[in-house]
């Protein structure tokens, strides 16, 4: 079923302003002007701020799969560029990272994050690929949380305070090679490219 026009410019009017202040805090009247809608419109549909969030949340973790899967897409070390383009993302748009990952101010929003994200974690297992299956698991998980980390510690500031010389692509390249060293992935003939 398609969006409503109406609901449609909420979402949209609520990214815009997380974007442009940074905060999770935007009124709903607030949002409502900048959609050109009446002040008691956003509650026509979404019942309580939170849902709204949910759908900005949705938006953003569209927007993060798409980054991340067309950095890998047909890349000669697609784990390395799927990472690298998480980080990016969160640089680039911090307030909707941050946002997006903020399972404690959006359950029970109405958006159903865990089916958003679910696909985007399976896709990042399998991108993961080790021959030993019970080990995908937990290798996969271990490189997205390293990976989560620089990229909260990069989109803060707190990487350049704490380590001014050490660049993201460096931290990741340690982070696949401690938990994919090693590994094959099947559709190629040799080791891992990371």
């Amino acid at each position: 079923m398609p969006d409503h026009p109406t609901r449609a410019a909420l979402v949209r009017a609520g990214v815009e302003l997380l974007e442009e202040t940074g905060s999770a805090d935007v009124g709903l009247r607030e949002i409502a002007r900048r959609a050109g809608v009446s002040h008691g419109a956003p509650r026509r549909w979404f019942p309580t701020h939170r849902s709204l969030l949910s759908a900005v949340a949705a938006v953003g973790l569209g927007d993060l799969a798409a980054v991340v899967t067309s950095a890998a897409d047909g890349s000669r070390a697609p784990v390395r560029d799927a990472a690298l383009a998480y980080i990016a993302f969160a640089v680039d748009r911090p307030a909707m990272f941050t946002l997006v990952f903020r399972h404690d101010l959006l359950d029970g929003g109405g958006s159903d994050l865990r089916a958003t994200s679910q696909p985007l974690m399976e896709w990042f297992r399998d991108l993961v690929d080790v021959p030993d299956q019970g080990d995908r698991e937990i290798r996969a998980a271990t490189l997205w949380t390293s990976v989560h980390g620089i990229a909260v510690l990069a989109s803060t500031g707190a990487l350049a305070l704490a380590s001014p010389t050490t660049v993201p692509a460096d931290l990741v390249d340690a982070a696949i090679a401690s938990t994919v060293a090693g590994t094959r992935r099947s559709d190629q003939a040799g080791p891992l490219r990371t």
